[in-house]
């Protein structure tokens, strides 16, 4: 067993982030990126702490965290307003350098003097905190056990399935054409022909080029609720491949001193599939794979984004808890991964039955309807899975700034 202080855990927190970048695959690869916003949060916070009145109800003067816990439990455990984390985490700057730096079987400790409430990782008895470690191989390094802001399975599959692009993007990109067998259907494990469209990327094996692609079809025009402007278009995700050999030409004749340079489509493995992939369905090269963490934290503008769309292959009327919606702001309007947002109802417009003669339509009011987090974002769209929700949510639903 190795112990680790919190006076020495600033110092590994750098070490074991540069290490998991050298020692873990690309899939293990974690990223910590902490805005300025939060960083200044935290600084002006660090000083006095937060009002007791901010605190949640029931929150523990110690708690232990456990494996399995996550920052968003933290966060609400500690705070009424859990998209606050920054403020949190600033009560003990010098403890907790990195939010993502808490690991299971560290103590944390309220401290609430004056009015005033600090989280800390040792106790005003003095003395240090100690976190107990077994040993390790070199890929499970102490970063891969620093807790994770949601839980992973909610989250992890859909960080490589969603995909926003423009209408030339998936005009150009590579088709699958055939089988060796001519089968329609395709699936994990089937070997399959690929060409690429003329004036997109051609399919080499050649040092440099992309080898791993994900599989798409029906590219699914997003329109903003409020305008019908298209924001891009969603292609739907079947499955991974790998490229084989390079697409080519091939001289043939035909039996009467003619030659003539034919095609020769790329040879594909498929090696995942979600649905059944056939012929005619698009390649895209597979973005570089890491799980992102990141901080919960409100938007430092205003927002007042609309839900695009609801996730799936299968068309559903209402998302439900933990599932995922596209939304109307990306990147370009200031969208991060970490966002919270408020959920609001659209307001049902009815007629007042108890109106004497003309029954006027009349809107009912938008009410707070739970909490959604963002977690991956393109220059218009972004996707955020809903954490809590009271009703289903539906096409045209606002989100708006933490409430």
């Amino acid at each position: 067993m190795m112990a680790i202080t919190s006076v020495q855990r600033t110092a590994v927190g750098a070490l074991t982030i540069v290490a998991a970048a050298l020692a873990c695959t690309p899939a293990m690869a974690q990223k910590y990126p902490i805005t300025d916003a939060q960083r200044s949060t935290a600084q002006q916070v660090s000083e006095k702490g937060i009002p007791v009145s901010e605190l949640a109800p029931n929150a523990p003067d110690t708690y232990v965290v456990k494996r399995g816990d996550t920052l968003w439990d933290i966060s609400k455990m500690y705070l009424k307003s859990p998209w606050r984390w920054p403020e949190l985490w600033g009560m003990n700057l010098k403890a907790l350098p990195n939010p993502h730096l808490i690991f299971p079987g560290q103590t944390l400790y309220l401290d609430k003097t004056d009015g005033y409430a600090k989280l800390r990782t040792t106790s005003t008895a003095g003395g240090s905190d100690t976190v107990r470690l077994s040993p390790r191989t070199r890929n499970d390094s102490v970063a891969s056990l620093a807790l994770p802001t949601l839980k992973t399975h909610l989250i992890a599959p859909f960080l490589v399935e969603p995909l926003v692009v423009d209408a030339a993007t998936i005009e150009k990109a590579p088709r699958l054409v055939a089988t060796p067998d001519q089968r329609v259907l395709m699936a994990t494990g089937d070997r399959v022909y690929a060409r690429s469209t003329e004036g997109g990327p051609k399919l080499s094996t050649q040092a440099g080029q992309p080898r791993s692609y994900r599989i798409f079809r029906d590219a699914i025009a997003l329109k903003d609720p409020v305008t019908g402007e298209v924001l891009g278009y969603e292609a739907r995700y079947l499955g991974n491949a790998e490229l084989a050999r390079s697409e080519t030409t091939e001289e043939t004749s035909d039996g009467k001193g003619n030659f003539k340079q034919e095609p020769v489509p790329a040879t594909v493995d498929i090696t995942a599939n979600k649905e059944e992939i056939r012929a005619g369905d698009r390649m895209l090269p597979e973005p570089a794979r890491g799980f992102k963490n990141y901080i919960p934290h409100e938007p430092q503008t205003n927002v007042n984004a609309r839900v695009v769309s609801i996730y799936g292959s299968s068309p559903i009327a209402m998302a439900g808890q933990h599932q995922v919606v596209a939304i109307n702001m990306g990147s370009a309007q200031g969208m991060e991964p970490g966002h919270v947002l408020t959920l609001l109802t659209q307001g049902d417009r009815v007629k007042d039955a108890t109106a004497d003669g003309n029954r006027d339509t009349i809107k009912l009011p938008s009410e707070h309807n739970g909490l959604a987090m963002v977690f991956l974002t393109f220059e218009r769209v972004s996707y955020a899975l809903l954490l809590e929700v009271r009703t289903g949510v539906r096409v045209g639903d606002r989100l708006v700034n933490p409430q």
